[in-house]
């Protein structure tokens, strides 16, 4: 077996893109440990969205702290399988009474006849988003976006409301949502609207956070990806990014969700100057690593006609480009203009105050695309949708570019 296509199993490869070889939240994990364990333990859990990258990191976190029930909702059938297979294998296996997976979609009809055929969840985790910027790509694609972002949740609460459930309700955002120049992020703002307009009066909280490094579906995946097919390695050049392992998002959601002030976003403490990393360079370290020398490239049909003799060299192909693609943010910020930050105990966690749309605006917006999405036969364009979104959230700036990611290696 080639050793370069098996080498990374052995990395700590988070530590290559964070650069810091221990845990952002292990001073606030065990501080508030006991915290933790008065939310889950012997409670009843509703993971929606449970089986990606954050959500299975949560779950796995969770479940450590033997809730009564632990129901993990998630459409992707095979990563629900992973996500059980990975439980159960693990050294300290699996101690939940009720443990159960269900592959259904959250905003549907069979998941409202689920969770009216269960007792009362305690804890709700929402994981579930369209979260690339490439989604927002054309009109049907942007209504994708704000169904699973805006409308499902819209829909899930208004079921729990109806039944006059109090179960505590956390759902993650993104970075993006803070002064949003992309309609991901805008579709992000628009959930934390959502979130917290709702009129029940137990907890509701979010989070916002940096790039996952190696989740699925991201930049840094796609190097592992590209590197088992022999491709090359593309990312834009000095382009710097705050980066998190898969446990600290996971860490992140579960303090948020138990210890964060009601109706706040918890956002990480992080540095500018000491935290932000820069993705060439992670691109240049993640080859070394594997025993090749990145050689750089500007072109993409040169770096797919060189690979070859690249490798043979002990060279591997890196493609740079502009950051210059629709709705890319030249920084990383995690508070919006206006909105206010308060310290909440925590050594890197900050809490977000939520600055509140209008009630009625929200309402409105979720009436008028839920009704465009029941009806395909509407009339609608992306640009209408993009006017429609700017009147909750108007301090949407959309950078619309002419190149967008799916034109791009």
């Amino acid at each position: 077996m080639d050793q370069h296509a098996t080498r990374y199993s052995a990395i700590d490869w988070s530590e290559v893109a964070t650069g810091r070889p221990s845990d952002l939240f292990e001073q606030d994990w065990r501080e508030r440990r006991s915290e933790i364990d008065a939310a889950i333990r012997g409670r009843r859990l509703l993971v929606i969205g449970g089986a990606g990258s954050i959500g299975s990191a949560t779950v796995k976190l969770v479940a450590d702290f033997k809730p009564q029930a632990l129901h993990v909702v998630d459409p992707n059938e095979n990563n629900l399988a992973e996500l059980v297979r990975d439980l159960r294998s693990r050294e300290q296996g699996l101690d939940v009474r009720d443990f159960r997976t269900l592959p259904i979609d959250f905003g549907s009809p069979i998941m409202r006849r689920f969770v009216a055929s269960e007792a009362p969840y305690d804890l709700i985790l929402n994981f579930a988003a369209i979260k690339h910027v490439r989604s927002e790509k054309d009109t049907c694609s942007l209504l994708q976006m704000l169904e699973t972002n805006v409308i499902k949740p819209a829909r899930f609460l208004q079921w729990m409301r109806d039944r006059g459930t109090d179960s505590a309700y956390f759902s993650i955002s993104t970075d993006k949502a803070a002064n949003p120049v992309n309609l991901m992020g805008a579709s992000k703002r628009l959930m934390e609207h959502v979130l917290f307009a709702d009129g029940l009066g137990s907890r509701r909280m979010s989070s916002r956070f940096a790039n996952v490094a190696f989740s699925d579906g991201s930049l840094l995946a796609g190097f592992i990806k590209r590197l088992e097919k022999r491709q090359p390695i593309a990312c834009p050049e000095e382009t710097r990014r705050f980066f998190i392992s898969m446990r600290e998002a996971g860490e992140i959601c579960v303090l948020a969700a138990a210890c964060a002030p009601n109706r706040s976003i918890a956002i990480p403490r992080m540095d500018s100057e000491k935290d932000l990393r820069t993705l060439d360079q992670i691109a240049a370290t993640f080859l070394s690593l594997q025993g090749f020398e990145p050689r750089i490239y500007r072109d993409e049909q040169e770096a797919r006609m060189k690979t070859g003799d690249d490798l043979r060299s002990g060279y591997y192909p890196l493609l740079l480009t502009p950051l210059d693609t629709a709705g890319e943010k030249a920084y990383e910020e995690f508070v919006g203009e206006g909105e206010e930050v308060d310290e909440f105990g925590m050594f890197n966690l900050l809490a977000v105050r939520y600055a509140a749309a209008p009630a009625e605006a929200v309402a409105t917006f979720v009436d008028e695309v839920a009704k465009l999405i029941a009806e395909p036969n509407s009339t609608i364009e992306k640009q209408d949708l993009v006017q429609m979104m700017g009147v909750v959230v108007p301090e949407l700036r959309h950078n619309e570019q002419r190149t967008h990611l799916d034109q791009r290696m």
